[in-house]
């Protein structure tokens, strides 16, 4: 999981900024990793509910990774300063309301994911049964 949202994080900045950086692979395989946490334990709940806890996880990881890498290392790998009700110009709304969105095909991959687990799971315990 952590591979897959490494992966999938970097790509959707490569198509968003034109780059990425090693920080936001490492990021977005948290984030999906906490997703995938979040979507097994609210599974039987709203997809609406699921995205907004997604949302601000994905924002909490996001402000994390800001803190450390562009502010105590200095590498300045963005910079929301410019953007309205900005937290330290590490997060602000607009991409908090951009996570909502992409916390719903997370779900999906995370979904897909789980099932796939379990059906190899199920396929091992009929081969060694």
């Amino acid at each position: 999981m952590f591979l897959i949202g490494g992966i999938l994080y970097s790509m959707i900045e490569m198509l968003w900024r034109g780059y990425t950086h090693w920080s936001m692979t490492a990021a977005g395989g948290i984030c999906l990793l906490l997703i995938h946490w979040l979507n097994i334990k609210l599974h039987s709940r709203d997809i609406l509910l699921r995205c907004l806890v997604g949302c601000v996880m994905i924002t909490a990881v996001e402000f994390a990774a800001g803190v450390i890498v562009n502010l105590w290392l200095g590498l300045e790998v963005w910079d929301y300063s410019g953007m309205a009700y900005n937290l330290l110009g590490q997060i602000c709304p607009a991409f908090s309301l951009m996570w909502f969105f992409i916390s719903f095909p997370a779900c999906m991959v995370s979904d897909a994911a789980r099932k796939f687990f379990d059906l190899l799971a199920e396929r091992e315990r009929t081969v060694t049964a």
